[in-house]
């Protein structure tokens, strides 16, 4: 058990669901998200400490919304309904719901009524935000009002005698600036929480966790030079030593100097058992001539397979399979949820290798959202050039090369992703911006170059700004730093004529070109 207190989130739908669970843990408790219609046998499993109802698209009097079993208030411990939550809590408490007059969205001005431990330490007039559709109308007399907006009686609440809290805005997003006090004030002043999670605490349980599942078998590692299996391998070391041997595929699709950083850290400095498997001639000689993306990850994917099972054969006695698989491929994959069975979303770099290989898995990262792994990372030891790192695709380069995949192209592309991340570092850029990097284009432009007309390639710079990578904006990098890089480019990379810059948005478009 990584974690001795818990926050339960029912989640009903909300956009915001993973960010709820993120603030409280950030308030130091641990939270994990649940189904709406988690049987109570199953919450019981959980022990938690308290409880969250997130919001959702649905209004609560609609045939098919979402609901929860309405017994929950017998568990006896406090509840936190937010928006959509705040109203199914109320509804299953005698309140009624109905549509707004006046639809409320965005930031307004929140008066706090009644001195509460809610609002502890709240002052009297702060900024909410607002989206929905829908409020309490009528509050049953078992309700105490909290908070109040302009058009919202009802803005925060709670029930007289039953611990349940509900605010109608929603704390957990940054345009609610005081949100950090309401999670804090609901876990510490109403949970009686002793905020024990800690990273320094997940790594020592963790240990414990990895010791007792391994036992002294051995494990096999697929590093792909990313975050989370360097994370995943640096902890695993650290519980078993030798009993872990590293695999290190070389595909031919890697980032300048990517193979010498992940040998000089996990071979040089954390002493780690790494095999290096060079099968870049296969994965290029299978990739000649394929130009569809959906064909490049497919081969991709089944050499990796290949090359891995062929390394792994050299190793005896194996039995564990370590992945890097995070907390949002759980939820994402639709089944984690607790008290469902656990369908875990495959591991780009690993997709189908338990059930070839018949390992069992080892995942100690799987309860951890991203920015918690770079925090384990950093206790750990490992270098910020590897714990910072922009996520890279597994497909590698082969899907920032837009058309066939040849030794020269990779060439171009390297170099010119190389001054790309150079100028991004010597500009204090590369932690403000989540995802930078070139794509080669399969067109070629006429340019002069000297006094002579060049026919060469184009490079595009792709660089956004995002949170979740559900959604993302293009980073607005000052035109001096994108001048540099593209004269470096030009002056620097034999063959290329010609830098663009994508400003396009995620959605519609996506942040990979391919």
């Amino acid at each position: 058990m990584l974690h001795n207190e818990v926050i339960a989130i029912l989640d009903f739908g909300s956009q915001y669901a993973q960010l709820i669970a993120r603030r409280v843990r950030e308030a130091g408790v641990y939270s994990e998200l649940v189904r709406p219609d988690i049987t109570l046998d199953q919450l019981r499993k959980l022990n938690p400490k308290g409880l969250i109802f997130s919001g959702g698209p649905a209004s609560v009097y609609e045939p098919g919304a979402p609901k929860c079993d309405p017994r929950i208030f017998e568990l006896g411990v406090p509840v936190l309904g937010i928006c959509y939550g705040m109203q199914i809590g109320a509804q299953l408490l005698g309140g009624q719901v109905k549509p707004a007059s006046a639809r409320e969205y965005g930031r307004t001005k929140l008066t706090v009524i009644e001195n509460d431990a809610l609002v502890k330490t709240l002052p009297q007039e702060t900024t909410a935000w607002m989206s929905h559709g829908d409020q309490i109308h009528e509050l049953p007399d078992d309700f105490i009002a909290i908070a109040k907006t302009p058009t919202c009686p009802y803005a925060a609440a709670r029930h007289r005698t039953r611990p349940f809290y509900g605010v109608q805005f929603h704390p957990e997003v940054t345009h609610t600036p005081r949100g950090e006090t309401i999670f804090r004030n609901f876990l510490y002043e109403i949970c009686h929480c002793s905020g024990k999670w800690t990273m320094g605490n997940f790594v020592e349980q963790a240990v414990a966790t990895i010791r007792q599942q391994v036992g002294s078998n051995k494990v096999i590692c697929g590093l792909s030079g990313g975050v989370d299996s360097s994370v995943a391998a640096a902890l695993i070391h650290k519980a078993i030593g030798e009993q872990l041997v590293c695999i290190f595929v070389d595909n031919g699709l890697l980032r300048k100097h990517e193979q010498q950083l992940v040998e000089n850290t996990f071979r040089g400095h954390f002493k780690i058992d790494l095999r290096l498997h060079d099968a870049s001639q296969a994965f290029l000689q299978h990739l000649r001539g394929v130009t569809d993306p959906q064909e490049k990850r497919k081969i991709i994917g089944a050499q990796f397979i290949e090359a891995f099972k062929r390394e792994a054969a050299n190793i005896h006695d194996v039995r564990f399979l370590a992945q890097g698989t995070l907390y949002p491929d759980v939820i994402e994959s639709g089944h984690g949820y607790a008290g469902t069975a656990a369908n875990i979303k495959l591991h780009h770099n690993v997709g189908g290798l338990p059930e070839q290989l018949g390992f069992e898995l080892v995942e100690p990262l799987r309860n951890l959202f991203k920015d918690e792994v770079r925090k384990v990372g950093e206790m750990l030891g490992l270098p910020e050039e590897i714990v910072w790192r922009h996520p890279f695709p597994g497909p590698g380069l082969a899907v920032r090369i837009i058309g066939e995949i040849t030794e020269e192209r990779l060439k171009i592309l390297r170099d010119a992703d190389e001054i790309v991340i150079e100028e991004l570092y010597a500009n204090h850029l590369y932690r403000k911006t989540a995802q930078v990097f070139a794509v080669l284009l399969p067109i070629g432009t006429v340019g002069v170059m000297g006094d002579a007309r060049s026919y060469d390639s184009v490079i595009a710079i792709r660089a956004v700004e995002s949170q979740d990578f559900m959604t993302a904006d293009w980073a607005r990098i000052p035109y001096d730093v994108l001048a540099t890089m593209s004269n470096r480019i030009i002056n620097e990379v034999r063959g290329v004529n010609r830098v663009v810059y994508d400003i396009s948005t995620k959605p519609p478009a996506t942040i990979e070109w391919e």
